[in-house]
């Protein structure tokens, strides 16, 4: 049988392997880290959503998870570090040394670590990329070890992920939104986005004939490219560096979490060895490998013909009139749906949240609230945050939009109560730790300041008051 095996692997992928392994690893770390911090302020015994109170509503509807039979917040950070540690190990490629078992386990494990804290993580983890991460560490599970070669199919099923992440993004933006189809998109996403980076500005006041020409870029990218990474080599390998690029355009322009990092990082199982060596014609990658076991040939098809099967639905949902954004098919988060910005906003709302230590009235101090990655003071310039998720920021773009979700109320509670979890969370408190008497949340209009502006005041962001949404409120008068 030893000529099955062969067929099966795919000896031109060692540094492609090493990539993907290794970063799907990192961003697990990072991912666990970010629940480490945030998840118990958020979604803890006393957080903003609790998880007990939605496990007991839910049961086992909310899918699979360890924490169905009890949950703690030490249970919680337990979990965290523990998935920390391992992903480490992955990181430093320490089970990877072992036998094809060894990372197989260490992945499944990860994996469903994360299961477990993504399905009871309510809104604060109903993102695409906590599906996308879920199902790359499945696939990546079945790399294997670094004594046989990278088994072909799996190889193949991550270019698989990767076109479903692709082309799925260009098709939810040409059905979704009429700027992206007369390329004008980019003359607001930049100011628009969840959360601007450094050099959103930048980009932002870019000419728009280059706008312009960027969203036509895009649609290549997303449209027609994806297709190329099933065609024979070189051919995949030049695609998958174009979407590269591309995607490291977008790490350039704003935080978007690890969903384009992850991309870049999936990308990389298309490139094969002997690009490496025509760049750096002194490396020599032609390494041997021991007989792949029977068993483990066997696992990974079974298990590639799982995700095929498991695929079905998103294949047919990319070419559907109604396509669905970041859907997830079953309660395992494999074979998902994935997309991004099926609509662009042209103007930013952005909601300021206040408290005084005053009554309320014509003499009351308001102080403004600071979040670490959302934008709040006017001169102050965006922060790159990404690959990690500031998972409380991010629901403040939502809410802007109209998205409450349950949790801000309570959120405004907390503040009241001047919460230490949830203070943790933000980039300052106002009051240093004391309680204010009331809170309210104002909503102001965002854009950014022209060059013109900005060498006059000083500042990043022009904001105009445009309304209310909460009016002044205290713990005496109903707040929970």
């Amino acid at each position: 049988m030893e000529w099955v095996t062969g067929v099966l692997t795919a000896e031109d992928y060692e540094v492609g392997r090493q990539i993907v392994q290794r970063g799907v690893a990192a961003v697990y770390l990072i991912a666990f880290l970010s629940a480490a911090a945030q998840f118990p302020a958020l979604l803890g015994e006393k957080g903003l959503m609790p998880v007990p109170a939605f496990l007991e509503r839910a049961g086992h509807r909310a899918g699979p998870s360890l924490f169905h039979r009890r949950y703690s917040d030490r249970l919680l950070l337990a979990v965290a570090w523990t998935g920390a540690a391992v992903s480490g190990l992955l990181v430093l490629g320490l089970p990877q040394a072992g036998p094809p078992w060894l990372p197989l386990a260490a992945f499944l494990g990860v994996w469903w670590l994360y299961t477990s804290i993504v399905n009871v993580g309510q809104t604060f983890y109903g993102f695409g990329w906590e599906s996308l991460l879920l199902e790359a560490g499945f696939i990546v599970a079945f790399l294997g070890s670094d004594e046989v070669a990278p088994p072909f199919l799996v190889l193949l099923m991550i270019r698989w992920l990767v076109f479903r992440l692709e082309f799925g993004a260009g098709m939810i933006k040409m059905r979704g939104d009429r700027s992206w189809r007369d390329l004008t998109a980019l003359y607001y996403h930049h100011e628009t986005q969840p959360m601007p980076n450094p050099a959103s500005r930048f980009f932002h006041l870019l000419p728009r004939p280059l706008h312009r020409v960027e969203v036509a870029g895009n649609h290549v990218t997303q449209l027609a490219v994806p297709f190329l990474l099933f065609a024979p080599q070189p051919v995949a390998g030049f695609a998958a560096l174009v979407m590269i690029v591309t995607q490291g355009w977008l790490v350039l322009s704003g935080n978007f979490a690890w969903l384009n990092t992850l991309t870049i990082i999936l990308a990389f199982g298309a490139v094969p060895d002997s690009f490496y060596e025509a760049v750096f014609p002194a490396l020599d990658l032609s390494g041997s490998y021991a007989p792949t076991p029977l068993w483990f040939t066997l696992v990974v098809v079974l298990a590639m013909l799982l995700l095929a099967y498991l695929s079905r639905p998103a294949l047919v949902n990319l070419f559907a009139r109604r396509q669905l954004m970041n859907a997830s098919f079953n309660r395992w988060h494999l074979g998902n749906a994935y997309g991004a910005f099926g609509s662009v906003t042209q103007v930013r709302y952005e909601v300021i949240v206040e408290g005084t230590l005053d009554d309320v009235g014509p003499g009351a101090q308001w102080r403004e609230y600071e979040f670490k990655g959302k934008p709040g003071d006017p001169s102050r310039m965006p922060r790159q945050f990404a690959p990690y998720h500031l998972r409380l920021d991010w629901m403040m773009w939502f809410l802007a939009l109209g998205s409450d979700g349950g949790w801000f109320t309570p959120f405004l509670a907390k503040l009241l109560q001047a919460d230490p979890l949830i203070l943790k969370l933000l980039r300052k408190d106002p009051f240093d730790g004391a309680r204010p008497r009331y809170v309210r949340a104002r909503i102001f209009v965002y854009r950014f300041a022209t060059r013109e502006e900005k060498r006059r005041t000083g500042l990043v962001w022009i904001r105009e008051p445009e309304g209310v949404l909460v009016s002044p409120a205290s713990l005496r008068a109903g707040a929970r």
